[in-house]
């Protein structure tokens, strides 16, 4: 049976979520890839109890991750039940509903048949009451935000949610978001937006800035770009890489030899700090403290233990950041 370390909390920064109480671990594992019937399950699991035991105490699903759509939170479900039943109250545990999940007009987008539905069917496959987070994953240009916004109070009021989230919203509607809620009494906890040294649309934006107005947290999905920050493409792409394969994530027309160029700039910067690229996004990331969180995959503990080491190492020079700048923008 496994028993979590003990020293767990050591190592590991925490920071409060916008206004709440609730404080998330600078490192959060996703469980957007990685996790389904097409990887063995002793290494999902040995993943989930690492993680834990680096202190990152809060798991990120979303209905439709696997593949197949589901089976990431049936895979979490069983590690819940074999391993984290001792544990539950330590873990912050979020989910997400708005992109396709099933066939016909109720599957997918921001009403309140699909949120509500598809909330009590993660529950299901988890195995829990309620989950921490839940978030709307995407805003339904076809639906009042009043009504998404209004699932997502009827969720927490069910008791099937602590928190609620958005994410993939644009400054001005999570704005909106966070109006509506407040007017209902559940206030918006925290943004889930795509943000990486490569991506800076966050900050272009003024989303982060719209965020640290209104005291909302914020965690960043794909801070490594996926996978283009973690060193593998150095050399171009690699035969078994994402890039290589049909994934719709990462198009091989995109790793470029002006890319590849930067990305091993970007790695010179890395090694002058002491870490690795894929460490360096995620400290790049996790600066001056407007992040709340980053959301990093991992198909193996030690893999996931190379990230969590970026926590060692959090802070910028001046000269350092005008150099990312320089590389990345040229």
């Amino acid at each position: 049976m496994y028993t979590a370390h003990p020293d767990r909390y050591a190592d590991m920064p925490y920071r409060r979520t916008g206004r709440s109480g609730l404080k998330l671990p600078a490192l959060s594992l996703g469980l957007w890839h990685n996790f389904g019937p097409d990887r063995p399950v002793e290494t999902q699991r040995a993943i989930l109890r690492r993680a834990f035991d680096l202190g990152v105490t809060h798991f990120d699903l979303a209905n439709n991750y696997g593949p197949p759509p589901g089976s990431a939170e049936s895979a979490l479900g069983d590690a819940l039940k074999a391993d984290f039943a001792l544990y539950r109250d330590e873990l912050v545990i979020s989910t997400k509903a708005g992109y396709l999940m099933w066939p016909g007009p109720y599957g997918e987008w921001g009403s309140r048949k699909y949120l509500l539905s598809s909330l009590d069917q993660s529950l299901a496959r988890m195995g829990l009451d309620h989950v921490d987070i839940f978030y709307s994953h995407r805003p339904d240009p076809d639906t009042p935000l009043e009504e998404t916004m209004g699932a997502l109070h009827t969720a927490v009021q069910q008791g099937k949610a602590l928190y609620v989230g958005v994410s993939n919203y644009s400054p001005e509607q999570t704005r909106e978001a966070a109006r509506i809620l407040a007017e209902l009494g559940t206030p918006l906890l925290i943004h889930q937006p795509r943000y990486s040294m490569l991506d800076r649309r966050p900050e272009t934006s003024g989303l982060l800035d719209t965020l640290g107005e209104l005291q909302v947290g914020s965690i960043a999905y794909s801070p490594l770009e996926q996978g283009l920050l973690t060193g593998r493409y150095l050399d171009g792409i690699p035969e078994d890489s994402r890039a290589a394969s049909d994934s719709p994530f990462l198009d091989s027309d995109a790793v470029t030899g002006e890319l590849v160029g930067r990305l091993r700039a970007l790695n010179d910067v890395a090694a002058d700090r002491g870490q690795s690229l894929a460490q360096l996004a995620l400290a790049w990331v996790l600066r001056e403290g407007r992040v709340t969180s980053a959301l990093v995959g991992a198909s193996s503990p030690r893999q996931l233990e190379d990230s969590v080491a970026a926590v060692g190492n959090l802070e910028f020079g001046a000269d350092e950041l005008a150099r990312i700048d320089e590389i990345v923008k040229k």
